[in-house]
C-alpha cells in the first residue's frame, strides 16, 4: 500500500494537525500506521539439501559471518596472549569505573524512571501484540522461564558469597571502624539487594518491551536493530543495523561464556566437596562444559515450548525446595525478621544507593588526617607493610561489574523475555518481569545470605574466644611445595617460609599474619592428630591439603554445624553452607548440584536460541542445524579459553563483555527514546508522516550517497556560512546574520587553536571545549528555530546533542528545505494472510513480513 502525501503538520507536542484537510483525513493517516505492519528488508542467505528441516539453513550472511570471525579472533587473542589480554581488559574496566561510573549509574536510574512513567501512562494497557492476541504461556511457566534465563546461575554463585564479601572485605562500610558490627552485616544485605533488585530487571524490561512491541505489534523481525525503527526508520537495514546485531551476538556469546565459566567453577567445587576424588582441574571443567552443552543442545533443538519451558519449571522447583529447606532448618524467626527489616532498608536507601558513585573513594587519595581522626579512609587499612585492598576498587569489583554484566546480557535476556511475552500488556509485562523476580530474589538473598552472615558472625565470636577452628589456611597455590620437596627433613618450616610475601603479593590483603599462623597450626594439627600412622610425610600432607574439604576443617566447628565462610573461595561457599545442616548436608549439596546444572543448562540453551535468532534476522523458529552450531560455538569458545588460558582467559572474556556494556548503555538510552516514540505513534499522539528535515542526522554515515559525504566534509569548515544563509532566509538582517557567522567562526577556530596551544600550555584544552560548546549552542538555536518554522517534531535537548556530536549533518539539514515524507514502507494488515505477504518484485518472496533476498525460503513460523 502506498501512503499518499498529505498536507499535515505537527502541533507543539507532535500530534497530528490538519490545515487544509479534514480531521478525519488526519485520523486516517494515524490509522494507517496503527493498522499496518512494517515491511522487513533484511538480507538473507538460504540453502537446503532435500525437504527435511534438519538440512536447511537461513541467516543474515553479514551478521553471522562477521560475528563468527570476530569471536574466533578475540578468543585466539585471549589464548595466545592471556596475560596481556587480561591486563588490557582489567585496565579498560578500571578506566570505565573511574571515568564513567556516573554514566552507568545514571543510565540505570533513567531507565527505571522511564519504565515507571510508561507503567502509569496511557500506554501501559497497550498489548505487546495485536489487540486480539492471546497470552502464549501461563503465568507460572512464564515466570519460571524468565527467572531461569535472567539470574538463576548467578544467585547460586553469589547468593552466599556476596553478602559475606561485603561483610568481611574492605569497602565503604567496613572502612568505618565505629560502625556497629550488626549494622555492617545489615549493610551487606542492603548492598546485595541493590545489586540484584530492581536495577538488573529494569535493563531486561526495557529491552524486552521494545522488542516485543516492534515484533508482535509492528511486524518487524525479532532482532536488536528493530528496536531503533521509530528513530531511524529503514536505515536499520543498512550497515548500522548490522553493527548493532553483530555487537549483540558477540556480547551474548561472551556473556554465555562468562556464565559457563562461573557455573563450571562452582559445579567443579561442588563435585569436589561431595566426591573428593573428583579434582578441581581443567579436565574436569572441560567435561562439565560439554556435558552441559550437550543437554542444552537437546533442549534448544526441542524448542521453547518443550525443552526450555519444562527445564525452567524443574529448575524453579529445585530452587524452591532448597529455599524452603534452609528457611526451616535455619533460625526461621531470624530470617523472617531479616526479610522484613531488609525490605525497609532497601526502600529507605533506594535513592541513596541508586545514585552512589563512590566519588571520593575512586580518587584513591590517602588522607593525611587519617591518624588524627582515628578512622579509615579511601585507601583502606595499611597496617601491614603498606599493603591495602581498600574500597577505592570496590565499585569496580562489584557495582560496575554487575551493571556491565546486566547491560551485556540485556540483548540475550531481553530478547528471550520478549519471545515468551506475546499477548501481554505492558503493565502485565512490567509486573511480571520486574516486580515478581525482584521479590523472589530478595527472598533468596535473605534466606541464603542471611544464613551465611549468621554463620560468619558466630564463627567470628568463637575465633575471638581463641578457638583453634574458624581460622583461614592459605590456598595450596601459595605454599612453596617445590622448595619443601628439596629438603624433606625440614619441610614443615620451608613450606611456609615465603607464605607471607606470596600471599600479600597475590592477594594484596593485609591479613597475611593470621593466614600464616592458621596454616602452621593446621600442619601441626595434621601431624599430631589427623595423620594416619606413619603417613605424615610431605607427600601425604600435600594430598590431604589439596582436598578442599580437608583444608576447610580449620574453618569449621568440630561438629560442622558452623563455618567461617570468609575463609573460603566464592566457588565453595554455597556447598560449605549446605554442609552445616548435619546429615542433610550431603542431600542438600546433591540437590544444589542438580539445580545448578539445570540453571546452567537453561542459560546455555536460551542463549543459543537467542544468538541464532539474532543471526537469522529475527526468525523466531530458526533451523535446528543453526541452533546446534551456535551451541557448539559457545562450548568451543569456553573450552579453548579454559584449556589454553585457564581461569585467567575466561576472566579476560568476562571483563571484555563487561567493558562492552559501556557503549551498549548509550545504545540503550537511545532505545528508551525509540520506545516512547513508537508507543506515541501507535497510540496516535505522534504523526509518523509529518514534516521532517530532508535528511536524517545519521544519513551521511548510513547511506551510500557520495554527494552527502561531500556536503558533510564541506560543512566541517563552512557551517558558519550555512548559519548566515539560514538567518537571511528566515528574514534576519544582514548585520545580524553576519554577527552569528563571525561568532561561530571565532569559537570554532579557538577550539582548534587552543588544542594546538595545549602542547605548550597545559590546560588550554578546557577552554577549547568551552568554545566548542558555545559553537554547538549557536547551531542548536538555529536548528530549534527551523523546527519551529516547519512544525518538525523534536526538542531542544535533541537539537543540542545533534549539534554537539554531528554539527556538519545539522548544517546540511539547515541548508536544505525540509520535506514532508513518511517514515515507513507499510503493508496493510488486510493484505497479510496467515502472517505471509507476497511481494511481486523481481521474484522476491516475503514470508511472515520478511523480505528474503539472495535466496528464497519456504518456511513458516
Amino acid at each position: 500500500m502506498e501512503v499518499n502525501e498529505t498536507k499535515l503538520t505537527l502541533n507543539g507536542n507532535g500530534a497530528c494537525r490538519s490545515e487544509t484537510e479534514s480531521e478525519r483525513e488526519c485520523d486516517k493517516v494515524k490509522q494507517d500506521w496503527q493498522g499496518a505492519v512494517i515491511k522487513d528488508k533484511s538480507i538473507w542467505f538460504t540453502a537446503k539439501c532435500g525437504s527435511h528441516e534438519v538440512a536447511q539453513v537461513r541467516f543474515n550472511p553479514i551478521v553471522a559471518s562477521i560475528s563468527v570471525l570476530l569471536i574466533a579472533a578475540f578468543v585466539t587473542y585471549c589464548i595466545v596472549d592471556t596475560d596481556n589480554a587480561g591486563q588490557v581488559f582489567k585496565d579498560a574496566k578500571l578506566t570505565v569505573s573511574k571515568q564513567f561510573t556516573w554514566l552507568y549509574i545514571g543510565s540505570f536510574d533513567l531507565w527505571a524512571v522511564a519504565l515507571l512513567v510508561i507503567y502509569f501512562s496511557k500506554y501501559g494497557n497497550m498489548k505487546l501484540g495485536k489487540d486480539d492476541d492471546e497470552i502464549e504461556y501461563p503465568d507460572g511457566s512464564w515466570f519460571c522461564m524468565l527467572f531461569a534465563c535472567g539470574v538463576g546461575v548467578g544467585l547460586f554463585f553469589y547468593g552466599v558469597g556476596e553478602p559475606i564479601n561485603h561483610y568481611t572485605r574492605p569497602n565503604r562500610y567496613t572502612a568505618d571502624r565505629y560502625m556497629p558490627d550488626n549494622m555492617v552485616a545489615q549493610n551487606a544485605i542492603n548492598q546485595t539487594f541493590y545489586h540484584w533488585g530492581l536495577h538488573p530487571w529494569v535493563t531486561y524490561g526495557v529491552m524486552g518491551i521494545v522488542l516485543a512491541f516492534m515484533t508482535f505489534r509492528k511486524g518487524l523481525p525479532m532482532t536488536m536493530k528493530s528496536c531503533f525503527y521509530p528513530l531511524i526508520g529503514d536505515r536499520i537495514y543498512g550497515w548500522m543495523g548490522n553493527v548493532i546485531d553483530i555487537m549483540s551476538v558477540i556480547t551474548t556469546v561472551f556473556g554465555v561464556c562468562t556464565s559457563l565459566g562461573l557455573g563450571t567453577m562452582q559445579l567443579n567445587a561442588g563435585l569436589n566437596y561431595i566426591f573428593p576424588s573428583i579434582e578441581k582441574n581443567t579436565l574436569t571443567q572441560v567435561l562439565i562444559i560439554w556435558i552441559v552443552m550437550a543437554i542444552a543442545t537437546i533442549s534448544v533443538v526441542s524448542g521453547v515450548g518443550v525443552g526450555v519451558r519444562r527445564l525452567s519449571e524443574i529448575c524453579f522447583g529445585v530452587g524452591m525446595f532448597l529455599l524452603m529447606a534452609i528457611f526451616f532448618l535455619e533460625d526461621t524467626w531470624f530470617l523472617i525478621n531479616l526479610f522484613c527489616q531488609s525490605i525497609g532498608y532497601y526502600i529507605q536507601n533506594f535513592l541513596g544507593l541508586g545514585f552512589r558513585t563512590d566519588a571520593f573513594e575512586l580518587t584513591g587519595i590517602k588522607s593525611s588526617l587519617e591518624t588524627d581522626r582515628g578512622r579509615l579512609y579511601a585507601a583502606g587499612d595499611e597496617a601491614t607493610d603498606g599493603l591495602t585492598d581498600g574500597p577505592e576498587n570496590w565499585m569496580d569489583d562489584w557495582t560496575i561489574f554487575y551493571w556491565g554484566w546486566w547491560v551485556a546480557w540485556s540483548p540475550f535476556v531481553g530478547m528471550f523475555i520478549a519471545k515468551i511475552s506475546k499477548g501481554r500488556t505492558i503493565k502485565e509485562f512490567i509486573n511480571g518481569a520486574l516486580t515478581a523476580p525482584m521479590i523472589y530474589s530478595f527472598l533468596w538473598l535473605t534466606i541464603f545470605g542471611g544464613s551465611a552472615l549468621r554463620n560468619e558472625k558466630f564463627a567470628a565470636q568463637q575465633l575471638s574466644s581463641h578457638n583453634l577452628h574458624y581460622c583461614c589456611p592459605a590456598s595450596p597455590d601459595y605454599l612453596d611445595w617445590d622448595r619443601a620437596k628439596k629438603d624433606d627433613s625440614t619441610w614443615t618450616a620451608t613450606l611456609v617460609a615465603n607464605l607471607k610475601t606470596t600471599y600479600q603479593t597475590k592477594t594484596g590483603r593485609y591479613d597475611a599474619d593470621s593466614v600464616v599462623q592458621c596454616t602452621k597450626d593446621m600442619i601441626k594439627l595434621w601431624q599430631d592428630e589427623w595423620a594416619e600412622g606413619d603417613s605424615n610425610t610431605l607427600a601425604d600432607f600435600e594430598s590431604f591439603y589439596k582436598v578442599t574439604k580437608n583444608r576447610y576443617k580449620m574453618s569449621m566447628s568440630e561438629d560442622k554445624s558452623s563455618v567461617r565462610l570468609s575463609c573460603l573461595d566464592l566457588d565453595d561457599m554455597w556447598f560449605a553452607l549446605m554442609y552445616t545442616k548435619g546429615k542433610l548436608g550431603t542431600v542438600l549439596s546433591v540437590v544444589s548440584l542438580f539445580g545448578i546444572i539445570l540453571y546452567f543448562v537453561t542459560s546455555a540453551d536460551s542463549g543459543s536460541l537467542v544468538i541464532d535468532i539474532m543471526a537469522a534476522n529475527g526468525d523466531q523458529n530458526p533451523p535446528r542445524l543453526q541452533r546446534v552450531f551456535w551451541a557448539m560455538v559457545e562450548g568451543a569458545a569456553a573450552t579453548a579459553l579454559l584449556i589454553a588460558g585457564g581461569k585467567e582467559a575466561l576472566s579476560a572474556v568476562q571483563t571484555a563483555s563487561i567493558v562492552s556494556g559501556l557503549p551498549y548503555s548509550i545504545i540503550m538510552s537511545f532505545l528508551v527514546v525509540s520506545l516512547w516514540r513508537g508507543l506515541a505513534m501507535e497510540h496516535g499522539d505522534l504523526n509518523p508522516y509529518g514534516a521532517d528535515f530532508s535528511i536524517g542526522i545519521i544519513d551521511p554515515f548510513a547511506t551510500w550517497n557520495p554527494s552527502l559525504w561531500v556536503q558533510f566534509g564541506k560543512n566541517i569548515f563552512l557551517t558558519p556560512r550555512v548559519l548566515y544563509d539560514t538567518n537571511m532566509r528566515q528574514g534576519g538582517g544582514k548585520t545580524g546574520s553576519m554577527m552569528f557567522a563571525i561568532s561561530a567562526s571565532l569559537l570554532w577556530l579557538l577550539w582548534i587553536i587552543l588544542h594546538i596551544v595545549e602542547i605548550e600550555v597545559p590546560g588550554c584544552y578546557a577552554i577549547a571545549w568551552i568554545c566548542y560548546i558555545g559553537f554547538a549552542t549557536i547551531i542548536t538555536s538555529f536548528r530549534a528555530s527551523v523546527r519551529s518554522e516547519f512544525d518538525i517534531n523534536g526538542n531542544p535537548v535533541e537539537d543540542f546533542f545533534a549539534s554537539l556530536l554531528v554539527y556538519p549533518s545539522v548544517a546540511i539539514q539547515l541548508e536544505t528545505a525540509p520535506e514532508k515524507h513518511g517514515l515507513a514502507t507499510l503493508v496493510p494488515r488486510n493484505e497479510v494472510s496467515n502472517g505471509t505477504a507476497q511481494n511481486g518484485t523481481n521474484g522476491t518472496h516475503c514470508h511472515t513480513g520478511l523480505v528474503i533476498e539472495n535466496g528464497a525460503s519456504n518456511h513458516e513460523q
